[in-house]
């Protein structure tokens, strides 16, 4: 008898890690194949976390090949999903007793296909869902399923969202969520809500939005920013710690804060960022590995500085770990920040994408003392 066979009805509790590049090099219904063996092999399993693989074509997909698998016994799944549907399967009732769900989507939109979203999910207690791509599906999508976990006592959304009507806030939240669920005890939070304005006069503020979240337990911290030119404007509310390992369209509006768990940042503003502000990001992201800059904006207080002959007041700021900077998109000004030795220092070693003839004209041909 194979060890599988003379263990299979003792496995409760199973980690499959598929992250590793051999994984990734196998047919990409691979791990549906292996999600389906799992469950038809350990009849008594009652925890699985299978992943983790970010790469779209080696997440769990059941479109093409739907789940013939029913579990009584489940009850706590963490999974990396391609998509939403898949979601919507595994909550078809296959898995009846299942008490706690932690999924990854890669991608939320609207499917043609035909699936449940309507039954109640009577059994679930703690739910999380995280997509790092933006998606127009919330109300649409999320909401609905949301609105079948009656019984849920934990609820975690990581969600990038875009083209609503409003921003979220304190009063959305409650109205929409924690309303329609009596026994949540923790929720927390990371969204980033994006959408256009166009000759609309009554946007909310920083301080509109603070006043909706004065009776959360938790501290939440929010940020609102509006962008004339593009009729754009986007607001980011999160509860505090901070989990993701990325941070996005930071503005001159940054609330602050320490967050070691950031390998990934990028920037954008239109109005310009000032030595100061690459020191607060510095100073903030201590363990940054990639850093994007989007402004094309010239700085003032740089102006302001070489009239008065001030420049060597400025601190040099450090980016210890940094691996990879991306400047294609800046006026000048962005790459003498970094480029020049008398304001930045990067670490030997670093990758940077840039245009070569601001590169050239920033460096005086590459002959400038404070840029070799």
């Amino acid at each position: 008898e194979t060890l599988i066979h003379i263990l299979k009805d003792q496995i409760s509790s199973l980690v499959i890690d598929s992250s590793t590049n051999e994984i990734q090099r196998l047919p990409a219904d691979n791990n549906t194949t292996m999600f389906t063996y799992i469950f038809t092999t350990f009849t008594n399993l009652q925890f699985l976390n299978f992943g983790a693989s970010l790469l779209y074509h080696q997440r769990l997909s059941f479109c093409t090949s739907p789940l013939t698998i029913i579990s009584t016994n489940l009850l706590k799944l963490h999974v990396y999903l391609a998509d939403f549907s898949d979601c919507l399967y595994l909550l078809d009732g296959r898995f009846n007793q299942l008490h706690t769900l932690s999924a990854n989507i890669f991608f939320i939109a609207s499917s043609s296909l035909t699936i449940n979203n309507t039954k109640k999910l009577p059994t679930l207690k703690c739910f999380s869902l995280q997509c790092d791509i933006k998606t127009c599906a919330y109300d649409e999508l999320i909401l609905p399923l949301l609105h079948r976990m009656l019984y849920l006592e934990k609820l975690n959304l990581c969600l990038i969202i875009s083209e609503r009507k409003t921003f979220f806030d304190g009063n959305d939240l409650k109205i929409n969520i924690i309303n329609h669920m009596s026994r949540l005890n923790k929720f927390t939070f990371n969204l980033h809500s994006s959408s256009c304005f166009y000759d609309q006069i009554n946007l909310p503020s920083n301080e509109d939005i603070q006043k909706t979240f004065r009776d959360f337990n938790n501290k939440i911290v929010y940020c609102v920013d509006y962008f004339p030119k593009a009729n754009y404007g986007q607001c980011h509310i999160y509860s505090y710690p901070y989990k993701l390992n990325y941070y996005d369209n930071i503005t001159n509006n940054f609330p602050g804060g320490i967050f070691t768990c950031v390998r990934k940042v990028s920037l954008f503003d239109e109005h310009p960022f000032e030595h100061e502000f690459f020191l607060r990001i510095a100073q903030s992201f201590p363990l940054m590995e990639e850093l994007t800059v989007n402004n094309q904006k010239r700085q003032i207080n740089k102006r302001f500085r070489k009239s008065k002959n001030e420049n060597q007041d400025l601190p040099i700021i450090k980016y210890h770990y940094l691996k990879k900077l991306n400047l294609t998109n800046n006026c000048k000004d962005y790459y003498e920040q970094f480029l020049l030795d008398t304001k930045t220092c990067l670490p030997v070693g670093v990758s940077i994408d840039m245009n070569y003839e601001l590169v050239k004209k920033v460096t005086r041909n590459f002959r400038r003392n404070t840029t070799r």
